[in-house]
C-alpha cells in the first residue's frame, strides 16, 4: 500500500485496484490542483530496460492520442524507487461492474458501443492497438460518456509475435491475481492472440465484437470454466449467435458474425466500419448529447432548399416507391405503411439540376444528386419522415447514386471514381476506378454491375475493390439492335437472367 506516498508532484490518496499489470491509485496532482490516476508499474518492466524504453516510446505515441472516449495519459513519473504512469481519473463504473446487474438493453448497449467503436478507430488511425479490450477496461460516466482505458499498455508488454509464447500474452498476470482476472482477460482474446501470433488492429475488432456479445445478452461469447477450456473454445467453436435478444437488429447479428470471424483474414477489417453500421441504427440520430456522434451531414435550410434542383415540386406516390424499392432489391422489407410527400426543390430563377430521387430497399430514405445553380453538384438525402434534405459531406461531384441492397451504404461515381458512402455521414471510401460509369445496381453480395456510354457491354466492380471486369458482350447485329431499342441498363435485365 502506498497511501500517503508522494511520486513527483503526486500525493497517492487511496488505491482504486490492482492486477497483474499494476497497482492503480488515486492521486492528487499538488502542481495542478486535479485528482488524477496513478498507475504503479510491476517489476517486470523496471527490471528491464529494453521493455521500460518501449513502454516509454509507447507512451509518448499515447499522449498525441486525444480523444474523448480515449483516458488520457498525462506523464510517465519515477520516484522512492517506483516507475509509474499518470492517467486521466475517470469516475463511474467500469462495464464489467454494469454487466454483474445483467444484460444491457440494446439501445444502450449500441450506444456504448458507438463509442468505443469510436475510441477504437481513433487509436487505429494513429497505428495504435489496444490488445487488451475488454469490460473492465471500458468505463462509463454517470453521464454515460464511455471511456476506454489502458491503451497500449497491452501492446508495451505483448510479444512481438515471433515466437508463440503465451507468458508475453497481456492476458497472463504477474504475481497473480486469482483466476477470475486472468479467465475475464483470456475470454477476450482472438484466436491469433491465443496461439501467441502478431497481433493487428483486427485482434481489436475480435475484442469488440466479444464485448458487443456480452452486453447484448449478458454472458461472455467465450468464457469457460477454465483457462484451457477457454481458449479451447475461442480456437474450435463459434460465438452462439442464437443467445441474443430476439429483437436484436439483423444488421447487430451479421456485424458480430463479421467481428467474431476467427480467420483474421476474414474478419471486418476497419472498425470504422462497425462504427458506421451502429450510427446508422440509432434508433435517435443525430444524438443530442455528444455532437461528436452526429452524422458529418449539413442539414439544408430552407432557401437552400428553394434555391436548390427540380424545376418543379415532384410528387413521389406510393406506387413509385414500391417500384422503386423492387427495382433495388426485390426481396427488401417493406415500408410499414405507404407515404407520399413532395419534394420542393424549385429554384427561384426557374432554373435548376439534379437527377431523380433514387429510393432506398428500406423505404426510409431518398438519395438525389443536385446542387444550387453554379456549384458542384453533391449527394443529397431525405429521410421518409424528416423535413429537410441534408447534404453528404465529400460527394462533390456525385452522380449516379446506387443503394446497396441493405440500406447501409449508397455507391456513387465521381472524379472517375465509384465511391460509396453511408447515409448516415461519414467520409466516403473509394471502391475503385470505372471510367463511363452509368446506370448501376448493386446486387445481394456486394457486387456493383454497372454499364458505360457505349451501351454494349455490362461491368462488374466487386464490393472489396479492383479493377471493373466485363460480365457480358453483344456482337453483330445483335449490339446495334440492343443498343437502338432499349438502353441497356443492369435494371432493365430480366429477373431470370443471372450474371
Amino acid at each position: 500500500m502506498l497511501t500517503g506516498r508522494r511520486i513527483g508532484v503526486y500525493q497517492i490518496q487511496m488505491l482504486l485496484g490492482a492486477g497483474g499489470m499494476g497497482e492503480v491509485y488515486r492521486a492528487r496532482d499538488t502542481k495542478l490542483g486535479r485528482d488524477v490516476a496513478i498507475k504503479i508499474l510491476p517489476r517486470v518492466f523496471t527490471s528491464n530496460p529494453e521493455r521500460l524504453a518501449r513502454f516509454e516510446r509507447e507512451a509518448r505515441m499515447l499522449a498525441a492520442l486525444n480523444h474523448p472516449h480515449v483516458g488520457a495519459i498525462y506523464g510517465v513519473e519515477e520516484g522512492e524507487g517506483l516507475q509509474a504512469i499518470v492517467l486521466e481519473l475517470v469516475e463511474g463504473e467500469t462495464l464489467a461492474d454494469r454487466l454483474k446487474r445483467g444484460p444491457v438493453p440494446i439501445a444502450e448497449a449500441l450506444k456504448i458501443a458507438r463509442q468505443i467503436a469510436d475510441a477504437l478507430d481513433a487509436a487505429h488511425e494513429k497505428g495504435i492497438v489496444h490488445r487488451d479490450l475488454k469490460p473492465a477496461n471500458i468505463k462509463v460516466t454517470p453521464d454515460g460518456v464511455v471511456k476506454v482505458l489502458d491503451f497500449g499498455l497491452a501492446k508495451a508488454t505483448a510479444g512481438d509475435g515471433s515466437t508463440p509464447d503465451l507468458t508475453q500474452s497481456p492476458t497472463v498476470t504477474v504475481g497473480g491475481t486469482g483466476d477470475g482476472v486472468i479467465l475475464g482477460t483470456a475470454a477476450y482474446m482472438s484466436p491469433e492472440q491465443a496461439r501467441g501470433q502478431a497481433v493487428d488492429k483486427r485482434t481489436d475488432i475480435w475484442a469488440f465484437g466479444c464485448v458487443l456479445y456480452e452486453m447484448l445478452t449478458g454472458c461472455a461469447a467465450f468464457a469457460r470454466d477454465t483457462i484451457s477450456d477457454t481458449i479451447a473454445t475461442i480456437l474450435e467453436r463459434e460465438a452462439d449467435l442464437k443467445a441474443l435478444p430476439s429483437t436484436t437488429p439483423a444488421a447487430i447479428a451479421h456485424l458480430l458474425q463479421r467481428c467474431l470471424e476467427k480467420d483474421a483474414r476474414r474478419r471486418l477489417r476497419d472498425i470504422g466500419d462497425a462504427r458506421a453500421e451502429l450510427e446508422f441504427l440509432a434508433p435517435n440520430r443525430p444524438n443530442e448529447m455528444e455532437s461528436h456522434w452526429r452524422p458529418a451531414i449539413a442539414p439544408a435550410s430552407a432557401q437552400a432548399v428553394r434555391r436548390w434542383i427540380w424545376p418543379t415540386a415532384a410528387v413521389l406516390s406510393a406506387g413509385f416507391i414500391a417500384t422503386g424499392l423492387w427495382i433495388t432489391r426485390r426481396d427488401a422489407a417493406p415500408s410499414e405503411a405507404p407515404s407520399q410527400f413532395t419534394l420542393s426543390l424549385e429554384d427561384q430563377a426557374g432554373a435548376s439540376v439534379g437527377v431523380f430521387p433514387v429510393p432506398s430497399p428500406d423505404g426510409r430514405y431518398f438519395a438525389f444528386v443536385g446542387g444550387r445553380l453554379g456549384e458542384r453538384t453533391s449527394l443529397w438525402i431525405r429521410a421518409l419522415d424528416a423535413i429537410d434534405s441534408q447534404a453528404l459531406a465529400g460527394t462533390e461531384g456525385a452522380g449516379e447514386p446506387t443503394w446497396s441492397s441493405d440500406s447501409r451504404w449508397i455507391a456513387f461515381y465521381a472524379d472517375g471514381k465509384v465511391k460509396k458512402v453511408s447515409p448516415s455521414g461519414g467520409s466516403p471510401q473509394t471502391i475503385g476506378e470505372a471510367p463511363g460509369f452509368l446506370d448501376a445496381a448493386w446486387g445481394p453480395r456486394g457486387d456493383l454491375i454497372f454499364r458505360t456510354g457505349n451501351r454494349t457491354a455490362l461491368f462488374r466492380i466487386r464490393e472489396g475493390g479492383g479493377p471493373p471486369e466485363q460480365v457480358t458482350t453483344l456482337d453483330g447485329a445483335a449490339a446495334l439492335s440492343e443498343t437502338t431499342t432499349r438502353s441497356m441498363s443492369p435494371r432493365s435485365i430480366p429477373a431470370s437472367s443471372s450474371v
